[in-house]
């Protein structure tokens, strides 16, 4: 899949997502501890974080689902709830709440009929992948099916701003991609999107910036590339022709290390000393490659709580 671009499309517009000095407090609990947040249009952030990080908070926060405690949101300038700003919107999220007894069809011409200019009923269930789905009744839909009629609706109002809860959760392989060739599109045409996910690979895809909260915090905010450039070191990944000695890895020189089966992943400062000690220990290795640290492993050491 092509990168997408660096960053947004419009950088003098006024801002699609603003967060400023937002606090939110659940009884003693503090979710939220003075965030700012901006996000501009053509953007597309990935949003990560811990359990219980705040990330999910935000998002309510930026859907107007929940109001701060303190400080300001905004959504094209406007009130996130108001429906001038909600027209201007399009979200999956994971429980939707929907009616089993609809059909696929009939639940896209229902959600559109709420935008002002809507995409076409045929486009968008193309764009789900939902051709051979549309009679059927959404209770009687797979998991992986189901994830494509969330998809679908959330983008059946052609909005200018998508937020995108886990959107690979459950797919195949063909949706999968059918999502991250539609993404490439809508950002390369100036919308802007905000997605949560796992699946760390997909964020270092998708996104042009990636931000990270911890403990109520944005802690993180730069291009994938800078994030994992906070990692010292390179990732030395060893396929094995026999059976690791057990000896093999003492003493090295690592900060990190995986081993599984016949595969060995180091995260070293000195990759050539390392692969120097592992030939002299005999250690049978049939192919290697050596590369900058990855975006999880960025991901652990931002998020490493001491």
């Amino acid at each position: 899949m092509t990168r997408l671009m660096s960053g947004p499309a419009f950088p003098d517009a006024p801002p699609v997502v603003q967060l400023s000095e937002i606090h939110k407090r659940y009884g003693q609990v503090e979710a939220l501890a003075g965030v700012d947040l901006t996000i501009r249009s053509g953007e597309v952030v990935t949003v990560l974080g811990p359990n219980g990080a705040g990330k999910t908070t935000s998002i309510g926060l930026m859907l107007g689902l929940t109001r701060p405690t303190s400080g300001t949101v905004r959504l094209f300038g406007e009130d996130p709830a108001s429906v001038r700003a909600r027209s201007r919107t399009g979200a999956m999220l994971q429980d939707s709440g929907l009616p089993e007894q609809l059909t696929v069809t009939e639940l896209i011409r229902l959600l559109r009929s709420y935008y002002p200019t809507p995409l076409l009923t045929e486009r968008v269930v193309q764009v789900a992948g939902l051709q051979d789905c549309g009679g059927k009744r959404f209770g009687e839909l797979s998991g992986g099916q189901r994830q494509r009629v969330y998809f679908a609706l959330a983008i059946c109002g052609d909005p200018e701003l998508l937020f995108l809860d886990e959107p690979t959760v459950a797919l195949d392989v063909e949706g999968r991609r059918l999502f991250l060739d539609f993404i490439g599109e809508w950002a390369r045409s100036g919308r802007t999107i905000v997605l949560t996910t796992h699946h760390l690979e997909e964020a270092a895809q998708l996104a042009t910036r990636i931000v990270v909260f911890d403990r109520g915090a944005v802690i993180a905010d730069e291009p994938p590339a800078a994030i994992r450039a906070r990692v010292p070191g390179k990732r030395i990944r060893i396929r094995l022709g026999a059976t690791l000695p057990p000896d093999a890895l003492h003493e090295l020189h690592v900060s990190g290390v995986q081993h599984e089966a016949n595969r060995l992943e180091l995260l070293t400062a000195d990759p050539a000393g390392v692969l120097r000690a592992l030939y002299a220990r005999r250690v049978a290795i049939t192919d290697v490659e050596v590369a900058g640290a990855d975006l999880e492993q960025a991901f652990i050491q931002i998020t490493r709580r001491t």
